[in-house]
């Protein structure tokens, strides 16, 4: 067995720390994972049980959790009523394995600010953050990245994002950021990853992406 300490990790670490775990068991074991709060526990479980593993969960002392995963063995077929039931519930939205269409094309993400979603912008950066993050540790990478108004803080000194964007880049990621929104924030000379772009280019890259992803 395999124990992982995810306590104190903030997410998406758990959720990384349990699938690398899980990789490493070749297909069969088992992987514990301890963590601090509900949250992370849920998502654990949950994520157990899109993939078809056995999940146990358990309260331990002081507001603690432990996760046990199960592959290859009676945890895996006891949960295969869970695979299914997520496998049809997601055929009316589209899954990866019954969409094969969905993912033709290459995939981009778009960013138009410096935070993720609306309200409060300090709890948007950290969320920011936390996607770009969980951005480098996917199994199937975006193709290119386009950074215009806002979002063309992310790529340039200062942005918290910059080493995350610097390995996607290194792993064939195309990253843009648009020259006027540079210009208009006066970064044209502080881009630090990627090259600069023309609204054309964000344009044709939109319009002809198999699936476009708005943070």
């Amino acid at each position: 067995m395999i124990r992982v300490n995810a306590v104190g990790d903030a997410c998406p670490i758990p959720i990384v720390k349990a699938k690398k775990a899980i990789t490493s068991l070749n297909g069969s074991g088992q992987v514990e994972v301890t963590v601090d709060n509900a949250a992370s526990r849920d998502n654990l479980v949950q994520m157990g049980k899109v993939q078809g593993y056995g999940v146990e969960s358990h309260d331990l002392d002081d507001g603690r959790y432990s996760v046990l995963f199960t592959l290859g063995g009676a945890g895996d077929r006891e949960s295969a009523g869970s695979k299914s039931d997520a496998a049809s519930s997601s055929e009316g939205k589209g899954s990866e394995a019954a969409c094969g269409s969905a993912l033709q094309g290459k995939t981009v993400v778009v960013f138009s600010s410096r935070f993720m979603g609306t309200g409060d912008d300090e709890l948007g950066a950290v969320l920011m953050k936390s996607f770009v993050f969980s951005l480098t540790q996917l199994d199937r990478l975006p193709d290119t990245m386009l950074f215009y108004n806002g979002g063309a803080f992310l790529t340039t000194d200062g942005s918290p994002v910059l080493e995350d964007l610097k390995a996607l880049a290194a792993e064939g990621v195309t990253i843009q950021t648009c020259g006027t929104c540079l210009r208009h924030y006066h970064l044209e000379d502080k881009l630090q990853v990627g090259t600069v772009t023309n609204m054309y280019e964000i344009a044709s890259q939109m319009m002809t992406a198999g699936r476009i992803v708005r943070p």
